[in-house]
């Protein structure tokens, strides 16, 4: 799957801290098992070729499987539909052996054909390629030999052949729906290769996936997952103390603060792979080029974006707005990702500067007006809107300190704090100044750069998965040059580049990332599959292994170390809570999408 955006909570039942098993009371052995999770926010649709939020790639994740996966252990690539591959000598044909044996979860054999019809429908139909196109711009041909065998030939050698996040769908379901774009995908039970799968959805309530005996992979320990929605992330703390929830993410400093030392209650601290951001809206356009939108044309100046930049104290963000539960921020890629990861040097940095940030705007003419509000060269008064979600405590609070520092340098700035669905409609129209965001991104940072590049820029409709709007040149070519590029360390290095590059041009100013917040209720729940496997978290993997790994206190396992199998295998009932967590992404080019991620 594909990258994804600002947040929703998940609250999940039972979680191991780095791995280590908690011992607790046995449930009644006598009732079904379930795993119970809350979350807040909004599931935008369950069609894989559209889903990029956070929230519907969660659940996506459970439903397909991906021709490869990500390792518990380390991100590094593993089998997943393909059991092994073999690519040629000049690196552009690559031959994948799909696993024999494998069925949907209607009975039919899954087999190289529906990999390679899978890959030509994104390939041929734009709206298929919405959530995940940019993994396959490069190919041309993918063709099935036979039941077991996948060749794809691309244009130029591709690094990101191990980690194409493409859900596979059954062709003999797919290859009859019409219209992709309006397909809900929600025939139940929907047909599908993962450990679950899905068998009702209700909007704002609730989602439901019965575990799939005829998965490849091992079986949970448990009957039933359930994702439980609430309408905000107090009210889902408050249902894991009463015992209505078993895991709780995405919580505020000050939740899981709380937490701490309630009884039958653990919390959970992690690194993660999101990112929160300012965006600074000065070239919202079209894939036409055609301008769209109504942002302030004063922030198509470069001196008044690098001037907001120098108004921005990460440091005290981290501390005071995230309760230093986070990393400062740097580089697009998240600080997880090492080998991937740049921060901007002494040379490049722009420090936090009032001072200095005020002189920007005097030299390049925005005085201020008599009541301390800077004059735009039209004469009128700079007054810039900074949207928020108003579900998410920390970005309240970061926004707030934003807007008093700004207010310092003679920028006017009104806080609009929406709901999610009404930032990313905003985001889709480009309709906004300023914005907080996050986004989220996968092990290989192919999927995250590309929303950056101009090839992701929105269609007329809004249909695309592009941040904020950006179309640079440089970025495209240090983006194309990452995307061919094999040998590790010269990758690395194009990744760093376009970083500086984006940073270079205060488009999106990284504000900070956030660590992973999660509680669970250990008197139910002794382990689960974290990732990575040593200080990983429990929801928003890149794998579903806090799912298919977790043991319940009093079964076989618990007590034991987490196994690092696949697990599949009995009921899952996924009710939704989106909110101020992180369950969803919020994309931001279109409305009901992650966000794919």
């Amino acid at each position: 799957m594909r990258i994804r955006r600002i947040g929703v909570g998940l609250i999940a039942a039972g979680l191991a801290v780095l791995g280590t098993p908690i011992v607790a009371q046995a449930q009644d052995t006598a009732q079904p098992k379930v795993l119970r999770v809350a979350v807040t926010g909004t599931i935008a649709t369950m069609n894989p070729f559209t889903a990029y939020h956070l929230g519907d790639t969660e659940i996506g994740r459970v439903m397909y499987a991906f021709l490869t996966s990500y390792s518990r252990q380390d991100f590094s690539p593993q089998p997943g539909l393909a059991d092994k591959w073999s690519t040629s000598a000049d690196k552009l044909t690559w031959t994948f052996h799909i696993r024999s044996g494998m069925t949907w979860s209607d009975g039919q054999p899954i087999t190289a054909k529906d990999v390679a019809w899978t890959f030509n429908k994104i390939m041929t139909d734009k709206t298929a390629a919405t959530a995940n196109g940019n993994f396959v711009t490069n190919f041309d041909t993918v063709t099935a030999g036979d039941d077991s065998t996948v060749e794809i030939k691309t244009k130029k050698p591709q690094a990101t052949m191990l980690a194409l996040d493409v859900p596979i769908v059954p062709e003999h379901v797919w290859s009859k729906v019409t219209d992709i774009g309006k397909y809900d995908n929600l025939q139940y039970p929907v047909v599908g290769s993962g450990p679950f799968t899905l068998t009702n959805f209700t909007q704002g309530q609730s989602i439901t996936l019965k575990a799939n005996p005829d998965y490849y992979g091992d079986k949970p320990a448990y009957d039933q997952l359930e994702f439980r929605h609430y309408d905000n992330a107090d009210a889902a703390v408050q249902g894991l103390k009463n015992g209505d929830v078993d895991v709780v993410s995405g919580l505020t400093p000050a939740q899981y603060s709380a937490l701490q030392g309630t009884p039958n209650v653990t919390t959970v601290k992690s690194r993660q792979a999101r990112d929160n951001d300012l965006l600074i809206n000065y070239q919202a356009q079209t894939n036409t080029r055609q301008p769209v939108g109504d942002a302030n044309p004063v922030l198509k100046d470069p001196k008044v974006r690098q001037a907001i930049a120098q108004s921005v104290d990460i440091k005290t963000l981290v501390e005071k707005a995230y309760g230093g539960l986070a990393e400062p921020g740097g580089g697009f890629v998240p600080a997880v990702f090492a080998d991937y990861h740049w921060s901007p040097d002494a040379g490049q940095e722009q420090k936090f500067d009032l001072t200095a940030a005020g002189k920007l705007l005097d030299d390049a003419g925005y005085p201020k007006g008599p009541d301390g509000v800077r004059v735009g060269k039209d004469g009128k008064p700079i007054t810039l809107r900074l949207l928020v979600d108003n579900g998410i405590a920390q970005q309240m609070s970061a926004a707030q300190f934003i807007q008093g520092w700004l207010k310092q340098v003679g920028l006017g700035v009104t806080l609009q704090a929406l709901s999610s669905d009404a930032i990313t409609d905003a985001g889709s129209a480009g309709k906004y100044d300023l914005q907080i965001g996050a986004w989220t991104g996968n092990p290989d940072p192919d999927a995250l750069l590309s929303v950056q590049t101009c090839g992701n820029l929105p269609d007329a409709d809004g249909n695309g998965n592009t941040e904020n709007f950006m179309c640079d040149p440089q970025i495209d070519s240090f983006y194309d040059a990452q995307k061919s590029e094999l040998d590790p360390a010269k990758r690395q290095q194009d990744v760093k580049d376009l970083q500086a590059r984006l940073y270079s041009l205060d488009s999106s100013i990284v504000l900070a990332y956030p660590n992973a917040l999660e509680a669970y209720r250990s008197d139910r729940w002794s382990s689960f599959g974290l990732q990575p496997a040593d200080g990983g978290s429990i929801t928003h993997q890149n794998g579903y292994y806090g799912y298919l790994l977790a043991q319940p206190v009093g079964s076989a396992s618990s007590g034991g170390g987490v196994n690092t199998g696949l697990i599949i295998g009995i009921a899952v009932v996924v009710v939704v809570v989106l909110g101020g967590g992180a369950f969803l992404l919020t994309r931001r080019r279109r409305a009901g999408a992650d966000e794919r991620e």
